[in-house]
């Protein structure tokens, strides 16, 4: 299930997340969909969340409650 929006996010990304870092999140999950789709259903979607939330570790770091841009 591929998000179209930002708005589209699970509510545990869009209330954590800086806009920024929702972009990318949702642009590494809707790639990862494309790209494992021979994968079930239920995998596809785990693999897809993990490449996310690898994409937005890559430019962001958690400081206690905030997420700091690298």
């Amino acid at each position: 299930m591929p998000y179209a929006f930002v708005d589209d996010l699970p509510p545990s990304v869009r209330t954590h997340l800086p806009l920024h870092a929702q972009e990318i999140y949702r642009a590494a999950f809707n790639n990862a969909w494309v790209e494992y789709a021979s994968r079930g259903a239920e995998a596809r979607e785990q693999i897809a969340h993990r490449v996310a939330w690898a994409a937005v570790k890559r430019q962001y770091r958690k400081e206690g409650d905030q997420w700091i841009a690298l």
